[in-house]
């Protein structure tokens, strides 16, 4: 299993990463449980991991989940693995489910459906003792440093990933020329931001013309009919499509095909697998690493290491409770290097876990 859509700095064997966190686990002493606000005194094995998501259709998704499984192999555990359907009631009621049973060394890593859905997770999670990781979506007043069982937030500077493929976008067209535009879900801080991006590359490239822009809710079936709809409206002036993630960018391109067009650019983000192999090929532009396993394993690492006792929450910096992790541009320049990455299990290492901080949610 490749946890990492990066190039390895170093190779650690999966023996020795388990015996890393299992021998730090053992420090630990007490029992653990609810009353424990800064850290936990859990048995590694006692450890409950669960990692929840929308959906697995979506591949970025299912590699999150799949990181998570490998990680959970790593220190002798199963990851429950939950899906929601971008359905926020299903998601509370999963949720709720979770910590209305023994939540003393339950560890929680989870993609709210959007900002909006955050708040009651973390109010839940305080209130059981439960140790929670969030990831992507969160209302901007909410702090993580005002609660100890939130243990951190991890997210992507959206506006940069944004402008990063409008300015490869912008490139491939020429510098002029027509563009449409798929958002995300909006209620989320990743949309959000992504076109606030997209908006940044449109200044630094006036000859570039923004021509519509709708929601098409980070899916695939959804991007391929807002696109048909929206190639029909524009026809020829569109020369680049602009996607908020992978699997958007992939409904546009089988719209592309179906209309016979091959003259079209399109960006995404996510570096999912057939977005990988569309750069190779040509067909695609560029995309963004946000590393989907990566994510997966490291939310239930941290928590992970928060409940056995190897980290304290009171010792993690306000810089690592909320913080913007490492992305990288994927063109046809370094696809290669993406496509079949190494695996660096130290990554999940207690003292290592926070490795891919770029600082700050500001």
């Amino acid at each position: 299993m490749k946890l990492t859509s990066r190039p390895a700095a170093a190779l650690v064997g999966l023996s020795l990463a388990a015996m890393a966190l299992a021998g730090c686990s053992e420090e630990a002493g007490g029992g653990g449980g609810g009353d424990a606000s800064a850290s936990g005194a859990c048995d590694p094995a006692d450890v409950k991991l669960v990692g929840q998501v929308r959906n697995e259709s979506n591949p970025y998704e299912a590699s999150w989940l799949d990181g998570g499984d490998a990680f959970a192999e790593q220190v002798g555990l199963t990851q429950e693995r939950l899906t929601y359907d971008a359905d926020s009631t299903k998601q509370q009621e999963q949720v709720s489910q979770l910590l209305a049973g023994d939540t003393d060394c339950l560890v929680m890593n989870i993609l709210p459906n959007g900002d909006s859905d955050t708040p009651p997770i973390v109010e839940g999670a305080q209130d059981a003792g439960a140790y929670l990781v969030t990831q992507w979506n969160k209302p901007a007043d909410l702090n993580v440093t005002d609660y100890d069982h939130w243990v951190s937030h991890i997210t992507y500077n959206g506006v940069e990933s944004g402008k990063q493929i409008g300015d490869a976008l912008a490139e491939a067209i020429g510098g002029s020329g027509g563009i449409i535009a798929l958002q995300g879900i909006l209620d989320t801080g990743a949309a959000k931001d992504r076109f606030a991006g997209l908006e940044e590359s449109l200044a630094a490239n006036p000859d570039v013309e923004l021509l519509d822009d709708q929601t098409a809710n980070f899916s695939r079936d959804e991007a391929l009919a807002v696109t048909k709809t929206l190639l029909t409206k524009h026809g020829d002036d569109v020369k680049g499509i602009w996607a908020a993630n992978d699997d958007m960018a992939l409904g546009a391109l089988a719209a592309l095909e179906q209309a016979g067009r091959d003259d079209v650019a399109v960006v995404g983000i996510d570096a999912v697998p057939d977005a990988l192999t569309a750069i190779q090929d040509g067909t695609m532009t560029a995309t963004v690493s946000s590393d989907g396993p990566w994510q997966g394993g490291i939310g239930l690492a941290i928590g992970y290491c928060v409940a056995t006792g190897e980290l304290s929450v009171d010792d993690i910096g306000d810089e690592d409770r909320a913080w913007f992790a490492e992305q990288f541009l994927i063109n046809s320049d370094n696809v290669a290097d993406f496509s079949a990455p190494e695996t660096d299990e130290a990554d999940f290492e207690c003292d290592n876990v926070f490795s891919r901080s770029q600082g700050a949610i500001s």
